[in-house]
């Protein structure tokens, strides 16, 4: 598992949970000193915070925060930027808390795992290899930042998982309890949903948390990817896949989440809601009448689709130029091969092919497909991150959806289990720590 645990706070916030803070007093002129040295002249070169006995710069906490911003489609404006730089900044103290606790274990993450993460970051966005870097440099991304994160992630995974192993022991009755009230409950209503967790350490924490929740639901209302948001600020172990928490009936989550999934339209992004030790952003996904027993088949569509990115707050002009991008592949490709390679080529980052089950996609993007015949492309279609035309290669039949499984039991509660350990092993680490915040 590869997720992060980060904690919310605001910008300047002088606390970390427990931990021995000191917020250092800037020099006269806003520029913060190391003791017995005389200040950097580059900005970037300035001391952000003291881990232990390690630094943040401000060019790391620059560079993370044009990661963040790139990878979540956040509109990127001085005032966003000033208002995430506040989380990001503990999101890399955690980070370093997490890798020295790695050294400390003797746990690293090896170059194969490195690169094994980095080469799948390509797979999910359709670059061709070596086209990440292209695209770090192109925005001026410092790679050495995606590396620092994926590294901490690898490394916390091992460390929790570690932990768990000594703490962790899902009994065959609790398995088997989960699998009854599964089978009791089929037949009732669900919905697919993700989840943004941000956790609140302490009171003092409350009012800071609250307000990044309202900032990430208000960028993600303006275009921000639910998805990518999740991998970046979500605290819970669903953050590795963006949040998505899969199918659920409300009397699964908590009666707080419960209570507003089944008042949410699919599609629908929640307002912050304070429950089980912090804050959540819920969206819901789809929704389905729950499996009948009537063995009845569920159609899969085979299609492509190639999306031409708009930037959040873009002109008119570049909407248009995207569709006409979108215009011309429509009229240009004859075959689902030939669109894609022509996509590939023209929207490399998010063109892509894949089959997927009538139940897994939005009831838009279901009534939309349907009407395709074989081989045909849709209109453009006006997407929350650009414009995009879809084609249809194949549609089947395929037997329901397997009712759940002792395995999809045990990963459940495997998951929340983790989750447990991770966020008390951070705060524990989080208590014990020397942090010197100086931005």
């Amino acid at each position: 598992m590869s997720s992060r645990w980060v904690a919310g706070v605001a910008l300047g916030l002088g606390i970390v949970c427990g931990a021995h803070l000191v917020q250092s007093a800037p020099r006269q002129g806003g520029q913060p000193q190391q003791p017995g040295q005389s200040a950097p002249d580059k900005p970037e070169m300035r001391i952000a915070a003291v881990v232990n006995d390690e630094v943040i710069s401000v060019f790391d906490l620059v560079s993370r925060v044009r990661l963040v911003m790139g990878s979540s489609n956040i509109q990127d404006t001085p005032e966003t930027r000033q208002r995430l730089a506040g989380q990001v900044l503990r999101s890399l103290i955690d980070e370093k808390l997490e890798l020295q606790e790695g050294k400390k274990q003797n746990v690293t993450a090896s170059d194969a795992e490195l690169k094994n993460a980095l080469d799948q970051i390509e797979k999910q966005n359709n670059m061709r290899p070596g086209q990440l870097n292209e695209y770090l440099t192109a925005r001026g991304i410092d790679r050495g930042s995606l590396i620092q994160q994926m590294s901490a992630s690898i490394v916390w995974a091992k460390l929790v998982r570690r932990q768990a192993a000594q703490t962790v022991d899902i009994s065959d009755e609790e398995i088997d309890d989960a699998l009854k009230r599964a089978k009791e409950h089929a037949n009732e209503p669900q919905s697919r949903v993700a989840e943004i967790f941000l956790a609140v350490d302490n009171p003092s924490q409350d009012e800071e948390v609250h307000s990044l929740a309202e900032r990430l639901a208000q960028q993600m209302r303006q275009g921000a990817r639910f998805s990518a948001v999740a991998q970046q600020f979500s605290q819970s172990a669903t953050a590795a896949v963006g949040g998505d928490i899969g199918w659920v009936r409300p009397d699964q989550l908590a009666p707080e989440l419960g209570k507003t999934v089944t008042q949410l339209r699919p599609g629908q992004l929640s307002s912050p809601i304070r429950a089980g030790g912090g804050y959540y952003l819920v969206l819901v996904l789809d929704r389905r009448n729950g499996s009948t027993g009537s063995g009845e088949q569920e159609t899969v569509y085979d299609i492509v689709q190639v999306v031409f990115p708009v930037a959040a707050g873009a002109n008119e002009a570049a909407r248009r130029t995207a569709f006409n991008e979108a215009e011309s592949i429509r009229n240009a490709a004859k075959d689902c091969p030939s669109f894609l390679k022509i996509g590939k080529e023209r929207a490399p980052q998010l063109s892509s092919e894949g089959k997927l089950r009538a139940a897994n996609i939005s009831p838009q993007m279901r009534a939309l497909v349907n009407k395709l015949s074989i081989g045909q492309a849709s209109e453009p279609i006006v997407q929350k991150n650009g414009v995009g035309v879809i084609m249809l290669c194949s549609k089947s039949n395929a037997g329901p959806a397997a009712l759940v499984g002792r395995d999809d039991v045990v990963e459940a509660l495997t998951r929340q289990r983790l989750d447990t350990v991770a966020r008390r092993y951070l705060r524990d680490l989080r208590r014990a720590a020397y942090v010197d915040v100086r931005v």
